[in-house]
């Protein structure tokens, strides 16, 4: 857990963080490993949206990959997000017939991501293989969207499935299990008073 709580003025109660992570490992069938992420507020239990949720993901991601290169897939709204893109002068390659991939964004750049396509869901994959061009995985995400990620997650030190409005992100991940991942991503979520917890 990140913080305990704290009294609240006036009263034996403990008193939450706003926001709360819930980490859990993810029964997703057959052998595929899997971690779901959740970022809710604490009290009505709804996602956390906007540029509080922004934020957060934004310092979440480099956490999770570490020293490790990533990328981001998009693979559908390809036209605004190039356009946003190249508005914003943000690196960006043509993947696919309906994928365009952002080579290492920084954390800022992730922020505006986050913003501005929090209705979408998009994909991020983190390892030594991000850097490279990988026309197997790219061609299937133009087909088949983010369930690419299945058949090539093994590939990576993880891939994950961005659903930012629904306050959701599930990590596919041979080598990230949930204790893992709360490890990586505590001290980046220090600095917004988040409470991480692992429901069962």
């Amino acid at each position: 857990m990140n913080t305990q709580g704290t009294p609240a003025p006036g009263s034996g109660a403990l008193e939450l963080p706003p926001f709360s992570l819930d980490v859990q490992a993810l029964d997703l069938g057959g052998d595929i490993k899997a971690v779901g992420l959740e970022l809710v507020e604490t009290e009505n239990r709804e996602p956390v949206r906007g540029k509080d949720a922004a934020q957060i993901w934004s310092a979440v991601f480099p956490a999770l990959a570490g020293s490790e290169s990533y990328a981001v897939d998009f693979f559908s709204h390809v036209e605004r997000v190039r356009e946003f893109c190249k508005m914003r002068e943000f690196a960006f390659r043509e993947a696919a017939e309906r994928c365009l991939v952002l080579p290492q964004p920084n954390q800022e750049q992730l922020l505006q991501f986050f913003e501005r396509f929090e209705g979408e869901t998009f994909g991020f994959r983190a390892g030594a293989a991000s850097p490279s061009p990988d026309s197997a995985l790219e061609g299937d995400l133009s087909k088949r969207g983010l369930d690419a990620y299945q058949s090539a997650y093994a590939r990576y030190s993880f891939c994950a499935i961005c659903e930012p409005e629904d306050g959701w992100v599930t990590l596919l991940s041979e080598s990230l299990w949930t204790s893992e991942v709360i490890r990586r991503v505590r001290p980046a979520v220090q600095p917004f008073d988040i409470y991480i917890a692992r429901p069962n």
